[in-house]
């Protein structure tokens, strides 16, 4: 008896029969962002990271300033500033075509995840790329590579190796930040979350909600573990 008292303390059966399905989809909802900021994150901070590496003083200040500023300052002021400061704009955005952008929670969440994560992923890849031995583009020079093949068949690869740990930890990063998504009307875990224990005002939710997260970072963290002992396994065969 005490055991089934203590397991309604913490799973209410009409309560998540209610909202289980919404958290959810909530959980949907943050996985979907996080996947797709990330992934135009990276390709964003290739650019950067190259521009910071590059013997072009504009594009190495340009990049370094973006990098700076996107680091320096919090996501959810970004944020902020993308919703309802630039959302402001809306005669401006409207003659511009771009109203459909700025006046969607969603399209502001997503711009400012990936502009927010580029800047942390380009200090992650330039590392990578300087972490290539100088052996590596003289021997494809010597081959008579040219530099995008060198680079694309050569560095990139190993690059990646060595940034998978961290850009690992960004992603995880991302995963637990997306909460403030909610703060801009956007109905991801966290959104439904707090809509839930409005209209409830059962703490449970937000265990729920926990739970899930650590679900998700638990599992992203041990398919990681395996991608990078199966990326590295032939440095463990010598």
């Amino acid at each position: 008896m005490i055991l089934q008292d203590i397991a309604y303390f913490f799973v209410d059966p009409d309560l998540l029969q209610r909202y289980g399905w919404r958290m959810l989809a909530g959980l949907w909802v943050t996985a979907k962002l996080v996947a797709i900021a990330f992934t135009l994150g990276m390709l964003l901070a290739t650019v950067l990271a190259l521009g910071r590496l590059s013997s072009n003083p504009l594009l190495r200040h340009a990049s370094g300033f973006y990098i700076y500023c996107l680091r320096g300052s919090p996501l959810l002021a970004q944020l902020f500033l993308l919703y309802y400061g630039l959302g402001s704009f809306r005669e401006f955005w409207q003659d511009v075509g771009l109203w459909w952008l700025f006046r969607d929670a969603w399209y502001c969440t997503l711009l400012a995840f990936t502009l927010n994560t580029a800047a942390y992923q380009a200090e992650i890849l330039r590392g990578s790329f300087i972490a290539i031995g100088e052996g590596q583009r003289e021997a494809a020079r010597a081959l008579g590579l040219r530099p995008w093949v060198t680079f694309v068949k050569i560095i990139m690869p190993q690059s990646l190796m060595v940034a998978i740990g961290p850009l690992g930890n960004e992603l995880i990063l991302m995963i637990k930040a997306s909460a403030i998504a909610s703060l801009v009307t956007l109905y991801d875990l966290m959104g439904v979350t707090k809509l839930g224990f409005s209209r409830s005002f059962d703490f449970q939710i937000y265990l729920w909600a926990a739970v899930l997260y650590l679900l998700i970072v638990e599992t992203l963290r041990r398919v990681l573990r395996r991608l990078d002992a199966r990326l590295s396994r032939h440095l463990h065969d010598h």
